[in-house]
């Protein structure tokens, strides 16, 4: 798995407009939630769709872009929380043990 680390506004900017050229994923973590690092785990040990990017952010460090998150994209804030995003708006979200590789896969390819 290669994590683009997010850590700013501006990115979230650019991965709307990447969104709709390519589908985009954020993982919304906490470091300090078991049930997180169990989900991010499951999506480190499988195969990533490779027509995607994928995006980590840590709620801890930056709490400010998990909120805009929510405004943004008009999603309620969860933690773990998986989004992806094409053509600037969040077409699936899941949270804690739903979260899964093969459901983010089949939803990239539709």
């Amino acid at each position: 798995m290669n994590w683009i680390e997010l850590k700013s506004e501006d990115q979230l900017n650019s991965i709307i407009e990447q969104s709709k050229v390519r589908p985009q994923v954020i993982f919304k973590h906490s470091t300090r939630c078991s049930i997180s690092s169990m989900a991010k785990g499951r999506l480190e040990r499988s195969s990533a769709p490779e027509n995607a990017d994928f995006y980590f952010l840590d709620l801890i460090a930056h709490r400010g872009i998990s909120n805009k998150i929510s405004t943004a994209f008009s999603v309620f804030h969860e933690s773990p929380q998986i989004l992806l995003i094409k053509d600037g708006e969040c077409i699936y979200d899941e949270s804690h043990a739903s979260i899964s590789m093969d459901e983010i896969t089949e939803q990239v390819s539709i």
